[in-house]
């Protein structure tokens, strides 16, 4: 990338032209993108509603990482969901009180804690994420599976250009 300093002695970048977000490829993605998260917030609190009546939407994501991904610290969980600690200490205890979650000790720090699912959680999000992978597949049904698999590798690469 080249860089110039301006009058004021600040380094600028390139210039990225408004009229380059004029054009209908990004027009089109930003109003499917917009359909679509639409759709997934309100899938987000069905799902929620299915692991749990008493579950907050926005919880729904913490049990599908630690799923994923195991017991995790709280302060990690946090940052992956991108709230303050004061915000996930407060959907911890309420997943704990609904019995899908518990802490144990970190066996890599004697202070620390892990939230790990409960049998009961892993469970109930276990069936909830199956039914929703059936749901894609009779929604994709008459897609090529090698559109189903771009669709996932282009969703993949746009993730992980907007964690940057």
């Amino acid at each position: 990338m080249h860089e110039e300093a301006n009058g004021a002695g600040h380094r600028v970048g390139p210039e990225v032209s408004g009229a380059g977000t004029e054009q209908p490829g990004f027009l089109a993605l930003e109003r499917e993108l917009t359909v679509l998260l639409r759709r997934a917030r309100a899938n987000q609190g069905e799902m929620a509603r299915e692991v749990h009546p008493d579950l907050e939407p926005a919880a729904y994501g913490l049990l599908v990482r630690l799923d994923e991904c195991g017991g995790q610290r709280a302060t990690a969980l946090a940052a992956y969901i991108g709230v303050g600690k004061a915000t996930m200490s407060r959907q911890l205890r309420a997943l704990e009180d609904l019995g899908l979650v518990a802490r144990e000790p970190d066996p890599a720090d004697g202070r620390a804690w892990l939230v790990a699912l409960t049998e009961e959680g892993h469970a109930r999000v276990s069936r909830v994420r199956e039914a929703r992978r059936e749901r894609y597949a009779r929604r994709l049904a008459d897609w090529d599976p090698r559109e189903v698999s771009e669709l996932a590798r282009l969703l993949h690469q746009l993730n992980r250009s907007t964690e940057r």
